[in-house]
């Protein structure tokens, strides 16, 4: 089977892990060259990996690159997706997508002209404990859903002067952070039709206290927003909330529930692929009312490590099987719209604001027959 040859454009925190699943966890894949706009930097981490480090120029005049994995800031996503697209390649980004709903369905049409595929990051519902709750939620075991919840949190004093890239365009809680909860959210219950919304931008400067930073004491401009809380009713009548403050503890504390009347089932952190569930299931017996039991659910499910990077593998073989990839260029735009609502709702006092896009739940993963890549399979 021939393998896609990939490019990788940005050689910052995020790129070894995408580079080391490339290289060694999907037999469909095949790194090729690594871009940066700083070419020492492209050269210096493809030697680590034996590859060609190039301008970004010279990754895209490059016939023989199939896909661009694109790992550069937000801001900087439109024009290298539309590069990429006119050059014939296929193309998948980190969060967030594009920077607005407008660049993003210009994008969408080019690719379909050109009859190429698009994703956007983050693909942790991939995730064995995503699957393994997407089964309980379809085979019924939690009765009628009724309702959902979502609470996270992060560290904005250690996290904005250590990494700068968020205090820039599309760096903020909102387009970096929230999306994993709504990625996960409407691979589980479908999409999403109205949002109300409080977005949050409390703190516009930190200290700098990065232990090897350079700049250490220093103030730091922090103007994205930190704080998001809403409202969301799904297409299907199911309402729920979303809760996220950055300005609170480092290490992920996610509350994520899914209300049925047969049963709660908690899930885990949606920036993580390891994780494991578990549900509460409804009795009426008086006798159990002080001994309430929540019971982990058996995980049969792939990819329980950092699995960064499977979204790319997925694309390819879509194409392979003929297939539309669960990583594709509607729920990326639906994300984006939603997060784009809750901001247009902040701004209206949270007004209920209606979401024109939608799009549908992607096909689940099957269980492993032999390696994890065997899940992504469908023919």
């Amino acid at each position: 089977m021939e393998k896609s040859r990939v490019g990788v454009i940005g050689t910052g925190m995020i790129c070894r892990v995408y580079i080391d699943n490339i290289s060694s966890r999907f037999s469909v894949l095949e790194l090729a060259a690594i871009a940066d706009r700083k070419i020492e930097k492209a050269k210096a981490v493809a030697e680590e990996y034996g590859v060609k480090g190039c301008t970004i120029d010279e990754l895209m005049e490059d016939d023989s690159i199939d896909i661009i994995l694109n790992l550069t800031p937000p801001v900087a996503h439109y024009e290298l997706m539309k590069r990429a697209l006119l050059a014939g390649k296929h193309f998948y980004t980190e969060k967030t997508f594009t920077m607005n709903v407008i660049e993003a369905q210009e994008l969408i049409m080019l690719a379909q002209e050109k009859n190429l595929m698009i994703g956007s990051a983050p693909d942790t519902f991939f995730a064995s404990w995503v699957q393994n709750a997407r089964h309980i939620i379809d085979s019924g075991r939690l009765g009628r859903i009724t309702s959902f919840a979502m609470i996270g949190n992060r560290d904005n004093d250690k996290m904005l002067p250590a990494m700068r890239y968020l205090n820039g365009p599309g760096g903020g809680v909102l387009y970096d952070y929230v999306c994993y909860y709504l990625t996960v959210l409407i691979n589980l219950l479908g999409p999403v039709a109205t949002v109300s919304a409080n977005v949050k931008a409390p703190y516009k400067r930190h200290i700098d206290n990065f232990p090897p930073s350079e700049t250490k004491g220093t103030i730091v401009e922090t103007p994205n927003e930190s704080q998001v809380y809403s409202i969301l009713e799904m297409e299907n009548g199911i309402t729920g909330t979303l809760s996220v403050n950055c300005d609170s503890c480092y290490y992920d504390r996610t509350y994520f529930a899914i209300y049925g009347n047969k049963g709660i089932l908690y899930l885990a952190c949606p920036d993580w692929f390891n994780g494991e569930i578990s549900i509460y299931e409804n009795t009426t017996a008086p006798e159990d009312a002080e001994n309430q039991k929540v019971t982990v659910i058996e995980d049969p499910y792939a990819f329980k490590t950092n699995s960064r990077g499977v979204g790319l593998a997925d694309m390819v073989w879509a194409r392979i099987e003929g297939r539309e990839p669960r990583v594709n260029a509607e729920r990326c735009l639906h994300v984006l719209e939603i997060e784009e609502r809750m901001k247009e709702s902040s701004d209206k006092d949270g007004l209920r604001v209606h979401v024109a896009s939608t799009c549908t739940r992607c096909l689940p993963l099957s269980i492993p027959t032999d390696t994890e890549e065997s899940a992504l399979r469908v023919k």
